[in-house]
């Protein structure tokens, strides 16, 4: 890692050719000059289409940065930037997303990628080596993102804090970890997280990950804590990092002045380096596009087709990145970026009279929530408020500030004040298409004046806002009467408004009572929302305006009160609505059964070994399908899909997509040779649509071009002419057309009716479950190689709403259950049989009922086919048990726990579909869970909490779960491994699992390594593949470690058996002795496995059979805080208690646990799929699907398997963990219900109210009703069209 890396700048790169955009024509371009991982290369044909991350890929070969969104909202792109500032002398270091920056702005730049800095062959950087051995890498997509998120933070700041790594993050996303382990792993980089040397530190030692502080009472030897030792990092040493190339230190002190030109097919890039250069250009070209960070234009040209002929980049003029401060407040040119813009402003806070920052802060306040780090590194201000956009975070504080703006072109200056009149309408503003913005004033607050900003998203980090606001209120000195007052609101109309009726109507009032009501009734008439207006969400919205001023109105009164202005008494129970969110560093606990003392330390299964692939994943290295090289010759394949959800087709026209550029040929259904059915059970789906189009996205056809971009291109140029049709978008649509799929599935036990007869109380009730988008980081890619005697070989990257009647006695026991559960299954059967069946099965999840009928009703639908996700239905089950045991406990008006555990199975009762329960580990699991989590004592504090707090309430929901572990589907439950040893001892193995990052390939190795007796070390894995072990199943179902490491098992013993006369003969030789004596004996040293699950098959028409081999048991207890006002919600506290079995590898197993909890948590609390009225999915990528990220970890998290607990019916007695563990997030949501409940009853509201699943910021503040809501009536249902319908 020396600082000599850097000098090797002489060696000069050219890049291949190949593809990735068009290659520009050249004519009349500059060459692009620039530095990767220390290389200059020089760049001729420049194309200012291309962006940076194609650029990497596809021309220089480097894949370790990957293409996840492109659209700058995953992080899994993260490269990065330096460069020499010259008017500074300074050397700027920045994260940035290589998607979204265009390579033509990185002329004298130098680019760090995650091959830049270490590497498995080379030397690892301590960056990489601490995610991997912390075991922060599972399908390992996201880490190279997040490993330059972390490197560029180190590069500007070697000690940073806690916070500035969460800060870090904030751009970042993982699907699958539940982002911990790589908090907890970085966490040893910070000044308040370095290894302590055992001296125990207060708040927790980094050798047990976290607090030591939660413990149970009695200390158990068997209990281990730690999953990684620090002290086995390489030590980080700040002064060996690779140098800025000396070179281009001297080319960027030495550069021309002059206009860089830069012209591709479509597009000219030209870049002004003087300010009357810009504005000459600007005047010969009104029309062009202005870039500076390419975040609002580049999502433009790649998701809207947008071409931008003239592309003008101002991004270098001295005049326009100049910040000055004046008598009246500090000036920002236009193209100074937000990260900039933020850390002037902290300075100005730090050293100013509080009472003149008023407006800065309220700006950071912004600023802290404003996208990721990526994204404001590059961003500029006066992008921002050129977009002009009606949601725009800081345009709203702009605006209630009156911030001054200069505007400029070749004629001279004007300066205007943002105001009500500077947006003139939807993405519009009163610039003359020659004028620039040359710089924004942002004033200094005055002695009497007190400015709050606002901003509610669906998620908290970077997340686009749902209603953005800032409210700037002056008093006559000394007293609280309103002098001036500017209300701005984001998110309620085409442009960010000013809410000046209401601010009008309240000058010269009293700040107090009676200043609120008019306030609040001015706001509800004025904030009107029509019903249909795009982004939905309207009640809520317009409820937002009141809250958020409700929010405004107590902070003053607090200030004021400071300020010894005599003011009206507030109760103390509000005050905790105006506190700003501070969010607390999570710590967390991990604790598991220690091996014992005296195993053999090959042998490794029950250690927290780490993931096979997370150094390769770390560095890079790991090649995803993506990633594989280019092929001479390869071609490229776009899809045509169908805009329309039911549509005859009446013609397609590709001739205009067949004359493009680079374009081989169009296919269509007509053209293929063979069958067009295709589906993975009923073939009921069309590879092509012929004729008729059922949903939108329905492929109709393909465009064949030699880059992917000219084939997408042609793509979108293909014409298509519909004859539509009614669709049916909902499952109420559904029901009412009796639009469903064959079979009706029904399980029944008991009697219903005797049981209904029997019950004190009968309950009716509904629930609709939202469905959820997979995400998985790494995009679909399929890369067929046509080899010889016509075979193709093939790389794929691959893998509810109910009605409920319940009948329970006035002690809580329920007696009697009748549910039916209704899915949307979309335009085709795909796997949804199966899903329901499982809902079926988990339907009472872990309660004994004694009578019980579950039915399920498949809806067809003009929707696209929905298919299985993590849990397979049972979560979708589970979440309506808890749902009818929430209003069970609800109405009859006891704690929730003590219903629960009434109702709780016990060893040897049956399920609805007649299965024996035996080694059930529920009451152990809950037993701990209650212990571990405190409950009874956080049961008080959040009674004593809510009691002193009208506004923010907390919830607290313990929950269990019991999952059948096996295939529906009889013959899928079956699996086969290959073992092969070689004569020097190393040992090959494959098995019919795919390894998405779940481990199961380490855990293989594991097995191995204990039937062997050999290390792990000696045994290498190859990746799945049907020429070696055929027929395999599914990796799902969470019975991949189950099915074939009782497969590996097999064979391992196979060979052990072949071996041990080899080892009798020579007891004190070593494994090669033996297996070279083996092998000139002419022993067979390779065989295969196969394992098949015993006694298993369950038959609907009769209700018996064994359903499931054995069960999965797990506990959770959640606390939330909710904020009554916004909807907001914080995860406070989660402790996790897990059964699974003897672990095989307890790193992975928690790893496991955490990362379905976190996908879970999505489920019911964030992810929320949006579908219009005509079937149009609304939410597409994460700038507008929202997952969890790293700051929606709870607050303190304790996971901990269930130890003793030994599973006779899978290897080495473990259990499955794939998908139990995320119906636990349930907690979550039953928690968060609980708050609301406390909040209704504030206004007199109580017993068991409807709370869809997910539990988003507009649910939870429409369900909490108070006098705000009331103002904002919803429109009559039917009365309009809506933005989008709950499918």
């Amino acid at each position: 890692m020396g600082g000599t890396d850097g000098t090797k700048a002489e060696g000069e790169t050219r890049p291949r050719s190949g593809s990735g955009s068009g290659s520009g024509s050249g004519s009349g371009s500059d060459q692009l000059i620039l530095f990767v991982n220390g290389k200059k290369i020089v760049e001729r044909n420049a194309d200012p289409e291309m962006t940076l991350l194609t650029y990497l890929r596809r021309k220089l070969g480097l894949t370790g940065t990957k293409l996840g969104c492109a659209e700058g909202g995953c992080g899994a792109c993260t490269v990065m930037l330096s460069r020499y500032q010259t008017h500074t002398q300074q050397l700027l270091h920045y994260a940035v997303n290589a998607c979204l920056a265009p390579l033509c702005s990185l002329h004298l730049v130098a680019v760090t990628t995650v091959e830049g800095i270490g590497s498995v062959a080379r030397e690892l950087h301590p960056v990489q080596e601490r995610i991997a051995m912390a075991h922060g890498s599972q399908c390992g997509f996201c880490t190279p993102g997040i490993v330059m998120s972390m490197y560029a933070l180190l590069r500007n700041n070697p000690k940073p804090k806690m916070a500035d790594v969460e800060e870090a993050f904030h751009g970042n996303l993982c699907r699958c970890t539940g982002y911990r382990p790589i908090l907890e792993g970085y966490k040893t980089f910070t000044v308040d997280g370095g290894c302590c040397g055992g001296r125990g530190r207060e708040n927790g030692c980094c050798m047990t990950n976290g607090n030591a502080a939660e413990k149970s009472s009695k200390e158990d030897s068997d209990e281990a804590t730690s999953l990684f030792n620090p002290a086995d990092f390489t030590p980080f040493d700040p002064t060996q990092e690779v140098i800025f190339p000396p070179e281009l230190m001297s080319l960027s002190k030495d550069q021309r002045s002059g206009l860089l030109c830069f012209r591709g097919d479509r597009a000219s890039w030209l870049q002004p380096d003087s300010l009357d250069e810009f504005l000459r250009l600007k005047w010969e070209h009104p029309d062009a596009r202005v870039v500076v960070g390419n975040t609002e234009v580049g999502i433009e040209v790649k998701f809207k087709n947008m071409v931008y002929p003239v592309i003008l980049a101002p991004a270098f003029i001295p005049e326009l990145n100049n910040v000055s401060h004046t008598a009246d407040g500090v000036v920002f040119g236009a193209a100074c970026t937000l990260s900039h813009m933020g850390a002037v402003l902290k300075k100005a806070v730090e050293t100013l009279p509080p009472h003149q920052t008023e407006v800065f802060l309220a700006v950071l306040e912004q600023l802290r929530w404003f996208a990721g780090l990526q994204i404001r590194n590059v961003a500029a201000v006066g992008g921002n408020i050129m977009t002009a956009s009606p949601i725009s975070d800081l345009n709203p504080v702009f605006m209630a500030a009156g911030c001054r703006l200069t505007l400029m072109d070749k004629d001279g200056i004007r300066v205007v004040q943002m105001d009500d009149g500077f947006f003139t309408g939807y993405r519009k503003t009163v610039l003359r298409p020659q004028e620039i913005l040359l710089s924004i004033e942002i004033p200094y607050s005055k002695k009497f004046q007190l400015v709050s900003a606002f901003k509610q998203s669906p998620r908290r980090e970077d997340d686009i806002s749902i209603v953005a606001a800032a409210m700037s209120v002056t008093f006559t000195p000394g007293t609280d009467v309103v002098e001036d007052l500017r209300l701005s609101y984001g998110g309620m109309a085409a442009t960010t408004v000013l809410a000046k009726k209401t601010a009008n109507g309240l000058l010269g009032r009293h700040w107090g009572e009676e200043l609120l009501q008019e306030a609040c009734s001015l706001l509800a008439k004025e904030m009107t929302l029509d019903p249909s207006a795009p982004g939905g969400m309207v009640t809520y919205r317009r409820t937002l305006t009141l809250s958020l001023f409700y929010k405004f109105y107590l902070t003053v009164l607090q200030k004021l009160r400071l300020q010894g202005v005599t003011v009206d008494d507030v109760s103390s129970d509000c005050m905790s609505a105006a506190e700003i969110y501070h969010p607390e560093s999570p710590s967390s606990v991990q604790v598991y059964q220690a091996v014992p003392e005296g195993r053999s330390q090959d042998d490794s299964v029950g250690r927290p070994m780490m993931h096979l692939s997370a150094l390769k994943q770390a560095t890079g290295e790991a090649v995803y399908c993506d990633d594989v090289p280019l092929y001479e010759n390869e071609l490229y394949l776009a899809l045509i899909t169908s805009s329309k959800a039911h549509a005859n087709i009446l013609s397609v026209d590709a001739s205009a997509a067949e004359k493009m550029p680079g374009v081989v040929t169009c296919l269509f259904a007509d053209d293929i040779p063979g069958c067009n059915a295709t589906g993975p059970i009923a073939y009921d789906e069309t590879v092509l649509a012929h004729r008729q189009v059922t949903c939108v996205g329905h492929i109709i056809g393909a465009v064949v071009a030699d880059t992917q971009l000219h084939a997408q291109r042609a793509a979108k140029a293909v014409r298509v002419q519909y004859e539509e049709l009614q669709p049916i978008i909902t499952i109420q649509e559904a029901i009412a057309a009796k639009s469903f799929y064959q079979p009706i599935r029904t399980i029944q036990k008991g009697d219903l009716e005797a049981g209904f007869k029997q019950a004190d109380h009968i309950l009716e009730g509904e629930i609709h479950i939202g469905g959820q988008e997979h995400f998985y980081l790494e995009t679909n890619v399929t890369l067929a190689v046509p080899r010889e005697e016509g075979e193709m070989e093939l790389f794929v990257s691959t893998q509810s709403a109910s009605k409920t009647q319940v009948g329970f006695l006035n002690s809580g026991k329920v007696v009697s259950l009748d549910v039916s559960y209704y899915s949307n299954v979309g335009n085709s059967m795909d796997l949804s049989v199966s899903v329901m069946q499982h809902a079926l099965f988990h339907m009472e999840n872990s309660y004994s009922v004694a009578n019980v009928r579950g039915r399920g009703f498949l809806c067809r639908t003009n929707l696209p086919s929905n298919t299985a996700f993590r849990g397979f239905g049972g979560p979708q089950g589970m979440m309506v048990a808890e749902s009818w045991m929430t209003d069970v406990a609800q109405s009859l008006g006891r704690p929730a726990e003590q219903v629960r555990r009434l109702n709780l199975y016990v060893e040897g009762e049956s399920t609805p579909y007649n299965q024996v329960l035996d080694q059930i580990t529920l009451d152990r699991c809950w037993d701990e869970c209650l212990t571990r989590s405190g409950y009874q004592e956080r049961r008080a504090a959040v009674d004593v909490y809510n009691s002193q707090n009208r506004w923010t309430k907390r919830g607290l929901a313990i929950v269990p779960t019991k999952f059948g572990i096996s295939f529906a589907a009889v013959f899928l439950n079956q699996a086969g491994a290959l073992v092969h040893i070689y004569t020097d001892g190393s040992v090959l193995l494959t098995h019919g699992g795919t390894e998405m990052g779940q481990g199961l390939h380490t855990k293989m190795v594991q097995v191995a390594s204990r039937v062997l007796g050999i290390p792990c070390s000696k045994i290498h894995i190859s990746e799945t593949s049907t020429n070696t072990v055929p027929n395999t199943s599914s990796t799902a179902a969470s019975v991949s470690s189950d099915l074939n490491g009782g497969a590996v098992q097999n064979a391992c013993e196979t060979l052990n058996q072949r071996l041990q006369p080899y080892k009798t003969k020579n007891p004190k030789g070593s494994w090669e002795d033996w297996v070279r004596a083996a092998y000139f004996d002419r022993v067979n040293l390779s065989t295969n496995g196969f394992y098949k699950t015993p006694d298993i098959g369950y038959d609907f028409e009769t209700n018996s059979g064994r359903a499931f081999n054995y069960f999965s048991y797990g506990v959770a207890c959640s606390e939330v805080e909710i904020d009554c006002l916004t909807g907001a919600h914080k995860n406070l506290s989660t402790t996790i208690v897990m059964d699974v079995g003897n672990s095989l590898n307890p790193a992975i197993d928690i790893g496991q646990v955490e990362g379905a909890f976190m996908q879970g948590l999505g489920l019911f609390t964030l992810e929320e799929l949006h579908y219009s009225p005509q079937g149009v999915l609304l939410t597409r990528g994460p700038g507008s699907y929202k997952i969890p990220a790293f700051g929606d970890i709870p607050a303190q998290l304790t996971v901990s398997l269930l130890r003793d607990a030994p599973n006779q019916k899978a290897v080495f007695a473990s259990k499955a963990v794939g998908e139990p563990p995320l119906f636990l997030a349930a907690s979550v949501f039953y928690a968060i219900k609980d708050a609301i409940s406390a909040s209704r009853a504030e206004s007199g509201m109580s017993g068991p109210f409807r709370l869809d699943s997910p539990a988003s910021a507009e649910r939870i503040r429409n369900a909490c009703s108070d006098r705000f809501t009331k103002l904002c009536p919803p429109a009559e249902p039917g009365s309009f069209t809506p933005w989008s319908v709950q499918v």
